[in-house]
């Protein structure tokens, strides 16, 4: 299912002791109309006041120490924080609301309980004993007595995880009986652990089919959780991070939901803690969304070519390993395929130089996992959602299936 360039095999980014290494993501954007909090916890003017705000996050790698951070990247007034805690969630579940008796832990920030994220900044907690198994959840519960003096409100919208919102601070509460449920996270960017020198974490970016569109609710089966669970099964892989830097929608050349690629590579992929690979897999909507002519299709063709080169120069400088993805079809999706077969035509010479220019580290051919045999230019019909471009949980396994996880072990 793959190829690897003349680069040769894999190697992690020398550290000679204990270091912090990012277990946990979600890449931050700016909160659609239709993604905000619902009344009451948007006002005209504001948004969370009042509000505690309880949710749950899979962690990838684990630890004894932990530290939280905390994104206000799109806010345009400052984000006030009243109180913040971290628990355990009833029976390590994701998506609920209750949180084990005795786990809850009060997190702090300079010392202080309280603390406030400056406009387009990220904010840093101070660092917890707090133990972290590897591939369990954790709970996050954050009170804003103020709330956020603006709409513009950072989160990532395709949690595929339920939070709660309840007025009032909860934060030490066991449970939020009568909380209002929403799929979607707020505020909260990235989980960090004290790792040892061997822990290091690969860092996957990407669109829809990476956030995982066609994923189960709570049950975090998108394919970068199904691949961890290929990792922690061998023990040469069992301390790699596996860091979904993914939305729905998003681009590698232009902004659409969230910033495109090119933009927020330093931001999402090389300030991340102990990140020593990068799989890129996303470029299905540029072409998707450029005009169906033979003009536009070949030069997002070689616009993207041009990208990934820029992203593998980026990322090497930082001592990061580079993998491309090819992309997978998109015949018989409205409104992405066209008639006369100018995007699968583009899609496919995407492809071919993801799997011959030599320049990635490795290929990883999606592609080929998941295409239906007898019409490669169509997703299998067992492994998608009914729209001819969204994975099911079946297609996420295949995709899963297909990262060679030789590729990230010395």
């Amino acid at each position: 299912m793959s190829g690897e360039s003349a680069s040769g095999t894999s190697g992690r980014s020398g550290t000679s002791g204990p270091h912090w290494v990012n277990t946990w993501t979600a890449m931050p954007q700016l909160t659609e109309v239709h993604n905000m909090p619902p009344p009451p916890f948007t006002g005209e003017d504001a948004v969370l006041v009042d509000t505690t705000l309880r949710q749950t996050v899979r962690v990838t790698t684990g630890g004894g120490r932990m530290r939280l951070r905390f994104s206000n990247a799109f806010g345009d007034t400052p984000l006030p924080l009243t109180a913040v805690s971290v628990a355990l969630p009833l029976d390590g579940r994701a998506g609920v609301s209750a949180i084990e008796p005795g786990s809850s832990r009060p997190v702090t920030f300079g010392g202080r309980a309280s603390a406030t994220v400056p406009v387009g900044a990220q904010l840093v907690s101070d660092p917890l004993d707090f133990g972290l198994r590897p591939g369990s959840n954790l709970t996050v519960t954050t009170y804003l007595a103020e709330g956020q003096a603006s709409l513009a409100l950072t989160s990532h919208p395709g949690s595929r995880t339920t939070s709660y919102l309840q007025n009032g601070d909860h934060t030490r509460e066991r449970d939020l009986p009568g909380a209002t449920p929403v799929d979607h996270w707020y505020l909260l960017s990235d989980v960090e652990v004290l790792s040892g020198a061997g822990t290091a974490a690969v860092a996957v970016v990407g669109d829809s089919l990476t956030d995982g569109r066609g994923s189960t609710t709570n049950a975090n089966d998108r394919w970068p959780d199904q691949f961890l669970d290929r990792l922690r099964a061998r023990p040469r892989t069992a301390d790699v991070a596996v860091l979904n830097q993914a939305a729905g929608g998003n681009r590698v050349l232009n902004d659409g939901l969230g910033p495109n690629l090119l933009a927020r590579l330093d931001r999402d992929v090389l300030a991340r803690s102990g990140v020593s690979w990068l799989i890129v897999f996303e470029g299905v909507n540029d072409i998707g969304t450029a005009a169906a002519t033979p003009a536009a299709q070949r030069r997002v063709t070689a616009d993207l070519i041009t990208a990934y080169e820029q992203i593998i120069v980026r990322a090497r400088a930082q001592g990061i390993r580079v993998y491309g993805a090819t992309l997978t079809p998109l015949g018989g999706n409205v409104p992405y395929d066209d008639p006369a077969g100018h995007r699968e035509a583009a899609r496919q010479e995407v492809n071919t130089w993801i799997r011959t220019s030599g320049r990635f580290d490795a290929v990883i051919d999606f592609d080929r996992a998941v295409r239906d045999p007898a019409d490669p230019a169509r997703l299998h019909p067992d492994l998608h959602t009914g729209d001819w471009l969204h994975l099911n949980p079946a297609g996420y396994r295949t995709l899963a299936l297909a990262v060679p996880t030789r590729l990230f072990h010395s």
